[in-house]
């Protein structure tokens, strides 16, 4: 210790320094019968110390679970095709803009025409338009045991009677963050951020190779998060790099949240508890809130129409409370974007649209957003 001065503990309870030259320099006595209290509480605040020291270090890995369940990433799309229903998925690749290699489930349905349509490559290559849903998933698992949830989705979207989108198709595009299923590199906000960006740039390539640099067949792109994906979603509409030819139309949030410092106080609501107080250390924020009001004041800048907004709420969710719902919902209208919401009743926060009505809901919200995005121009 400083100085040269070293504490000793005696049988009696008495904590004594000791320096050189001195036998006692100062005497502290604590009574023998308060010593197991006074260990336990200096033990309970070095372990305090300790999982707030780790959750910071590691809260990439405590936020992002790529991991969970343990085969997640070694699953294959082959594993679940026979739970799709007919919806045929591929399995495509692209980098992200510092290199990273990333996987990409891609299906194309075609859009409905009062009965499920049957689309020539001619009559969808003269279409008016294309339709595009990029999905961000929620922060476990992989996107294959996402595929059958999601075909039946895609299913209602292609049985529905509405025939103004005809004889459009929609492409849906399920981005694999780093980390996660067959792609490389470590979870990170910052990371997810450009694997965000540059699934919205393969789209784009994918447009422009299918239809032409010069094609009148416009994109129509819609944007979906489950969970954690909704402040990827929300990150990508507010500040991320879009090619100009590929607005985002529309943003489907499913089960959101306000903010990971929100979380952290929803999770940690005992005021003994010293982990909501650690967001000043965060490097992941997913931060819905202040995104919206980023969407509405670049619209003001660029007189350009934001995306319309629409929530799926599972009506039993037991992570996220619906008082964080309900204030994303009043943000919305707070800053004057357009936003409708749907609850999918009695599912927890995984099953919003692995219940029927839930899926109904997520069918509605793409054809309303589609057709909100044909009539924006």
């Amino acid at each position: 210790m400083r100085g040269g001065y070293s504490p000793r503990l005696t049988r009696g309870g008495r904590i004594i320094f000791s320096g050189p030259g001195q036998r006692n320099c100062r005497d502290i006595h604590i009574p023998t019968v308060l010593l197991p209290p006074a260990m336990f509480t200096g033990l309970l605040i070095g372990l305090w110390i300790w999982k707030c020291f780790m959750m910071v270090v590691f809260q990439n890995k405590i936020i992002y679970m790529p991991g969970m369940p343990p085969n997640a990433r070694r699953e294959r799309i082959a594993d679940w095709a026979t739970r799709c229903g007919g919806i045929q998925w591929t399995e495509e690749r692209t980098k992200a803009a510092d290199g990273t290699d990333l996987g990409i489930a891609v299906a194309t349905i075609p859009l409905p025409a009062g009965s499920r349509p049957i689309v020539t490559n001619d009559t969808a290559r003269t279409a008016s338009a294309h339709v595009y849903v990029l999905y961000f998933q929620g922060n476990a698992s992989s996107i294959p045991s996402r595929l059958p949830d999601l075909s039946w989705v895609l299913r209602a979207v292609s049985d529905s009677k509405a025939p103004v989108l005809a004889p459009m198709q929609l492409t849906f595009v399920c981005l694999s963050y780093r980390g996660y299923w067959t792609s490389r590199g470590r979870a990170s906000e910052a990371g997810i951020r450009l694997d965000a960006e540059a699934g919205v740039s393969w789209i784009a390539h994918q447009h422009e190779r299918r239809f032409g640099k010069d094609s009148t067949t416009r994109p129509v792109l819609i944007i979906w998060g489950q969970s954690i994906g909704c402040g990827v979603a929300t990150n990508l509409a507010a500040t991320g790099r879009i090619p100009p030819t590929m607005p985002i139309k529309g943003l489907i949030l499913e089960t959101p949240f306000v903010s990971v410092r929100s979380m952290l106080e929803t999770l940690y609501p005992q005021k003994w508890l010293p982990y909501k107080h650690l967001w000043p250390f965060l490097r992941n924020h997913l931060d819905s809130w202040t995104n919206f009001g980023l969407m509405a004041q670049a619209s003001k800048e660029s007189g350009i129409s934001p995306p319309s907004v629409y929530i799926i709420q599972a009506e039993r969710d037991e992570l996220v409370p619906k008082e964080q719902t309900d204030k994303l919902y009043q943000r919305c209208v707070d800053v004057g974007l357009k936003v409708e919401r749907g609850v999918a009743p009695s599912a927890y926060h995984q099953e919003a649209i692995a219940r029927p009505h839930g899926k109904k809901l997520a069918a509605a919200a793409i054809l309303k957003l589609a057709k909100q995005g044909l009539d924006s121009g």
